[in-house]
C-alpha cells in the first residue's frame, strides 16, 4: 500500500509542477503536450528501470563506484600538499567524532582539505575525457535518445545530454558554432538544462558532503547524484518547452563541435586543473559570502522577533525546532507546500522547505552543506526525505547562476547576450521545476 501511495503522490506532484510551469508559460496555447507527455514518461521509465528492474542499475552502480574510487586518488595529491590535513578516512572519522575537532569546525576542515581538492581533480579529469573525445561519444548516444523520443533539434539535444556530464558553462561548447542561430526556445532549453543538472567537477564534492568518509555511503549517494542528473535531462526539456514552446521547424541533425580543450593531453589536464582551481576558490568564496549574509539576515530577523515577542511564539509553535524568527523558518514556511508536493514526509516539510529556499537564493552547495549538518544532527528524521532532498537539490538553479550563464554563453555567441539576459529568470524557474520533477519521480520508486 505504501508503494501505491508514493506512486500516486508522485503523479500528483508531477501534475502540480506541470500546472505551475503552464501558468508561467510565455505562450500557453503553443505548448506541445505530446512532447511534454513523452518527456515525463521517459523520465518515469528511466527511474522505474534504475530503481525496480533487477540488475538494471548495475551500470549506474559501476560508474558511481568508479567515481568513488577516483575520490580516493585525490588523497595522493592532497596529502603531499597539505600533509596530515589531507590524510585518509581514519583521521576524518576522528574529526567527525569530535576527537580532532568539534561540530562545524570539523566540517570546515573536511570541506577545505578534502572536498574542494576533489573539485580540482574532477575538473581536470573531465577536460582529459573531453580532449580524448570519449565524453562527446557518450553524450551523442544520450542526445540521440532524447532527440528521437522528444523530436528536439540537434543542438538542444546535444546540449541537454552534455549537461548530464559537464557544467552549465562547458556544455555549450559542444554546440558552440550553432548557438548564434538558436531560437529563443532552443536557448531556454540550453539554459534550463544547465540549471537542472550538476557538473562533473562538483560531483565528488557532493559525494563527500553527503557520504563522508564511509565508502558505502559514498557509493550510495554517488549513485543517487548520477541518477538525478540522468533523470533531470528530460525533465529540463519538459519544463523549458512548457515555459517557452518551440514554434516553427528546427534542424534535427546531431553535430558535435570539433573544438578541442587544449593542444594536447597534457595541456587539457592543465587547463582543467586551472578551471577546477578557479571553481574551487569560487565555491569557497561563495560559501563564505552567502553563509555570512544568512547569518546577518538571521541576526536582524531574530532581533525583530525579540522586539515583537515573535521568537517565543515561534519556539512554542515549532516545539523548539526553531528558536525564533529566521531565514530558515521563512523559507521553511514558503516552500513546505512544494516539499509536500514532491513526496517529503510530513515531519520533514519545514527542514526540506528551508533547503529548497536556501538552494534557490544562495546555491546548492550551501543547501547540501545544511543537508549534511541535518543528517548529522537528525534535522531530517526520515531517510526517504534525505534521498528526495538529494535529488531536489541536484542542480545549479539559483539566482547566482543567472550571471554565470549569461557571461559564459554570451562569450560563445555575443549577439545573443540580450536574449540570454531576458531568459535567465525563466531558466531558473525551469531548472528548479526540473529538479523537483526528478525528486517527485524518484520518490515514487524509493
Amino acid at each position: 500500500m505504501d508503494s501505491i501511495f508514493h506512486i500516486l503522490r508522485g503523479l500528483f506532484g508531477i501534475l502540480c509542477l506541470t500546472g505551475i510551469c503552464w501558468l508561467l508559460s510565455r505562450n500557453r496555447k503553443a505548448v506541445d503536450w505530446k512532447l511534454v507527455a513523452t518527456g515525463l514518461i521517459l523520465q518515469i521509465i528511466l527511474a522505474l528501470v534504475i530503481f525496480k528492474v533487477p540488475h538494471a542499475d548495475k551500470p549506474v552502480e559501476w560508474i558511481s563506484g568508479f567515481f568513488v574510487t577516483l575520490l580516493n586518488f585525490t588523497d595522493a595529491g592532497t596529502q603531499f600538499v597539505f600533509g596530515f590535513l589531507g590524510a585518509g578516512p581514519e583521521f576524518w572519522d576522528d574529526v567527525n567524532n569530535g576527537i580532532a575537532a568539534e561540530g562545524f569546525a570539523g566540517f570546515g576542515l573536511i570541506f577545505a582539505f578534502k572536498v574542494l581538492p576533489t573539485v580540482i581533480f574532477f575538473s581536470a579529469l573531465t577536460s582529459v575525457l573531453y580532449y580524448l573525445g570519449w565524453l562527446q561519444q557518450i553524450v551523442k548516444v544520450f542526445a540521440w535518445l532524447l532527440q528521437r523520443s522528444m523530436r528536439l533539434s540537434g543542438t538542444e539535444s546535444l546540449a541537454a545530454a552534455a549537461n548530464v556530464f559537464i557544467g552549465q558553462t562547458e556544455a555549450p561548447l559542444m554546440v558552440k558554432p550553432y548557438i548564434a542561430d538558436m531560437n529563443r526556445s532552443e536557448l531556454l532549453c540550453l539554459m534550463t538544462g544547465g540549471m537542472a543538472t550538476i557538473a562533473g567537477g562538483v560531483f565528488g564534492a557532493y559525494v563527500w558532503i553527503l557520504g563522508g568518509s564511509d565508502p558505502v555511503a559514498q557509493s550510495m549517494y554517488a549513485k543517487h547524484l548520477l541518477t538525478a542528473s540522468l533523470l533531470s535531462a528530460p525533465a529540463a526539456i519538459v519544463a523549458a518547452k512548457i515555459l517557452l514552446p518551440q514554434e516553427g521547424e528546427v534542424d534535427h541533425e546531431l553535430r558535435v563541435s570539433e573544438e578541442k580543450l587544449g593542444e594536447n593531453l597534457f595541456d587539457a589536464a592543465c587547463q582543467g586543473t586551472t578551471q577546477g582551481l578557479m571553481l574551487a576558490l569560487n565555491i569557497g568564496a561563495m560559501l563564505i559570502t552567502f553563509l555570512a549574509f544568512i547569518a546577518l539576515l538571521n541576526y536582524l530577523l531574530f532581533s525583530v522577533g525579540s522586539v515583537t515577542h515573535l521568537n517565543d511564539l515561534i519556539a512554542g509553535w515549532t516545539n523548539g525546532a526553531y528558536d525564533g524568527l529566521s531565514l530558515e523558518l521563512v523559507f521553511g514556511v514558503i516552500f513546505a507546500p512544494i516539499a509536500w508536493i514532491i513526496g517529503v514526509a510530513g515531519s520533514d516539510l519545514m527542514p526540506m522547505g528551508q533547503l529548497l529556499g536556501i538552494k534557490l537564493v544562495a546555491n546548492e552547495f550551501v543547501a547540501y552543506e545544511q543537508l549534511g549538518q541535518m543528517m548529522q544532527t537528525d534535522g531530517l528524521l526520515n531517510p526517504r526525505s534525505v534521498v528526495i532532498a538529494t535529488y531536489a537539490l541536484c542542480g545549479f538553479a539559483n539566482f547566482s547562476s543567472m550571471g554565470i550563464q549569461i557571461g559564459g554563453i554570451a562569450v560563445l555567441a555575443p549577439s545573443k547576450r540580450g536574449t540570454l539576459s531576458r531568459l535567465a529568470l525563466l531558466a531558473v524557474a525551469g531548472g528548479t521545476a526540473a529538479c523537483l520533477y526528478t525528486a517527485a519521480v524518484a520518490g515514487m520508486f524509493l
